[in-house]
């Protein structure tokens, strides 16, 4: 695991040692600089597999004709090992790295469908001139880049490219309108102008000069292992069980120590128990977030404790309150490295994980797999309820789908366009979708816009329009297409990028067994009926027990032998953490500051009195605490990086060596 960064065209070196040293906590065992002619390569090192200097980067080829900076985890990389020493290739070390390596100068740019892990990775090759950025198949693992002048700049994180001093601290107006009305920018947009994220799945070719390439090479796919669509169910349980505990085996591969996050849940419960049975001569240790009385009746640590006495881990509950995030939330806003609505768990987990492992493997996949999120039983009732009376919903989406049209976005801002754009929003699967789990509706986020942004931010534009291309399984069942706008979506853009960034603050590497692209094809080619037992519900019923909701059925049915008899009948509910009381109680001047009308005004992004608005609506009870907890990370992370030179955001870390609460 590591801090890649580089540039191509002019004299990059100073620009790629500010951007190491900006990233410094991604890699800190290790660090390296390759230059040659027109390409500089950067990298930081989280030594993870093979802790000795032969997994040094940059790497560069025997006969020096090919050069690499990696980021990641190649869970296959002994099979692909074995199979290139039978073409006659030879090693140095017994790093992943160099084996990637030699798949590229091997099989060529195609090496990437033969990959089976995390990564984000860059591959100058000297024969072609040419630079490979590409990132895996899930966005596990991130990758930026930018165009300056002629330059190409890329990095692991926003901070290293506003380090290089070749990025401007300028906010995408329409990446911000993203961010209010989704919780997250949608990728391959950033916060940032200019900057881009490279999707998952792609690649992107470029030479000194030229624009950049990008295309794809790896999709969402539907029966991809089609003949387990029809099999009995038994053998479905079988083969779902099966590929997990290969994904799992796969992933346990470090040579340093290695645990898990426990929440209680199904996912990383199961997770936890296959992991187990592989560590009989240790104890695996597995952690948890709890809260004070502040939090009590969010607090499932008592369910993962029980798991953790009942699989036998060695397991360490985490309690966070709300002096400790008062205390650390501009640091969390600075390593989160983009403003969320999210992470926060991720950064107190990943801190105290930390101390005791260098690896922890992670459920996030789980839900968005195997229709375990609350909006996949909503989306099915909808669409049952919808074909009951099918003309009705025609002539209700043939209206909407008019009154969608960019050309009309204009309206929504205007007086009595807040009614106006929640109708048009009314009908669609990707309006209902964006629906059952929205931030800020459109016409909301077009009030909030600073007057003078809203134009460019394409202020009250349709989330359909948003949501259109990650719409990558539309011809599939209701719960196959929930599946890929969820894991290209929230998955990705809030999740994942998260999750890499908090944990990654504290030099934690974070792995997701479910999200391999063999249970993605495994789990795409199942019925739907195998996922949801039961009959959808209206989401009024939302929180029942696993048993009575029939959600994750074919995860239940393999956790059955490995976890506590009547651990599914336990309310199914998603975690959360007391931020209402936190905004109410320690946060409470922090969230005055920050969203008041002289804050709002110095910035610029927003409109001052609709973010006041919003602020006082929470404290009298009229708004949930989301919405105003987004509005002050903007601000908070705009104080960070955004006010930050780039010399200071370079030698700017996060203290994540103090130990902030108890465990």
């Amino acid at each position: 695991m590591c801090g890649i960064c580089g540039t191509l065209g002019g004299d990059g070196i100073s620009e790629v040692r500010s951007m190491m040293t900006a990233l410094h906590h991604r890699g800190p065992d290790d660090s390296g600089v390759l230059q040659d002619k027109n390409v500089t390569l950067g990298m930081t090192r989280l030594a993870i597999i093979d802790t000795t200097t032969g997994g040094h980067q940059p790497m560069v080829s025997p006969d020096g004709q090919i050069a690499i900076v990696y980021n990641g985890e190649l869970y296959n990389f002994r099979e692909e090992r074995t199979l290139l020493e039978k073409h006659g290739y030879s090693f140095r070390s017994t790093s992943d790295t160099e084996v990637v390596l030699c798949m590229y100068e091997h099989y060529g740019d195609d090496f990437l469908l033969r990959l089976r892990g995390m990564f984000a990775l860059a591959i100058y090759d000297k024969r072609s001139g040419h630079l490979l950025l590409a990132r895996d198949h899930l966005g596990i693992k991130p990758l930026l880049y930018a165009n300056h002048h002629g330059r190409f700049v890329f990095a692991s994180e926003i901070k290293a490219l506003l380090a290089s001093g070749l990025v401007a601290p300028a906010v995408d107006p329409i990446a911000l309108r993203l961010l209010l009305t989704h919780g997250a920018v949608i990728q391959p947009l950033t916060i940032l102008r200019g900057v881009k994220m490279l999707l998952p799945g792609h690649r992107l070719f470029v030479k000194p000069g030229q624009e950049p390439r990008v295309e794809r090479y790896w999709s969402l796919g539907l029966n991809r292992a089609a003949a387990l669509r029809t099999r009995p169910y038994t053998e479905q349980v079988e083969t779902i069980k099966n590929a997990l505990d290969e994904s799992v085996r796969l992933q346990m591969v470090s040579d340093v120590p290695l645990g898990a996050f426990l929440s209680g849940g199904v996912d990383s419960s199961l997770l936890v128990a296959l992991m187990a049975q592989r560590t009989s001569e240790y104890r695996l240790k597995t952690f948890s977030v709890g809260f004070e009385a502040e939090g009590e009746q969010l607090d499932e640590t008592d369910h993962a404790e029980t798991t953790a006495h009942f699989i036998g881990t060695d397991h360490s509950r985490v309690v966070v309150c709300g002096n400790d995030v008062r205390d650390r939330i501009s640091q969390i806003a600075f390593a989160l490295d983009q403003p969320t609505v999210d992470g926060v768990n991720s950064y107190f987990v990943s801190m105290a994980a930390r101390r005791r492992v260098t690896v922890a493997i992670s459920g996030t996949g789980g839900d968005e797999l195997f229709a375990g999120y609350p909006w996949f039983e909503q989306m099915a009732f909808e669409e049952m309820r919808r074909q009951s009376a099918p003309w009705k919903s025609a002539a209700k989406s043939l209206l909407t789908t008019a009154a969608r049209q960019p050309l009309l976005d204009s309206l929504v801002p205007m007086r009595g366009g807040y009614r106006f754009g929640n109708w048009r929003d009314d009908a669609g699967f990707l309006a209902r979708y964006y629906a059952a789990n929205p931030m800020f509706e459109p016409p909301w986020t077009a009030r909030l816009l600073a007057p003078d942004l809203r134009n460019e931010a394409q202020a009250g534009r349709s989330p359909h329009y948003d949501l259109s291309a990650i719409d990558e399984l539309h011809q599939g069942s209701i719960l196959e297409r929930v599946t890929g706008v969820c894991l290209r979506g929230y998955t990705t853009n809030q999740l994942l990028r998260d999750i890499d960034a908090a944990s990654m603050a504290h030099s934690l590497e974070v792995r997701v067994p479910f999200l391999d692209p063999y249970i993605a094809d495994l789990a795409l080619s199942l019925p739907d009926n195998a996922k949801m037992g039961s009959a959808p519900h209206p989401s009024s019923s939302s929180q029942r027990s696993y048993r009575d909701a029939g959600t994750k059925r074919i995860l239940l049915d393999i956790a059955k032998d490995f976890l506590p008899p009547e651990f599914d009948t336990r309310a199914k509910t998603g975690f959360s953490m007391p931020f209402k009381s936190w905004l109410k109680g320690p946060l409470r001047e922090v969230l005055s500051d920050t969203l008041s009308a002289p804050a709002v005004t110095k910035r610029g992004l927003l409109e001052p009195e609709a973010v006041v608005g919003v602020r006082d609506q929470f404290l009298s009870g009229a708004v949930d605490w989301a919405q105003p907890w987004l509005l002050m990370m903007i601000e908070l992370w705009s104080r960070e990086i955004l006010d930050s030179s780039p010399m200071d955001l370079a030698h700017k870390r996060d203290d994540a060596g103090r130990e902030v609460f108890s465990a």
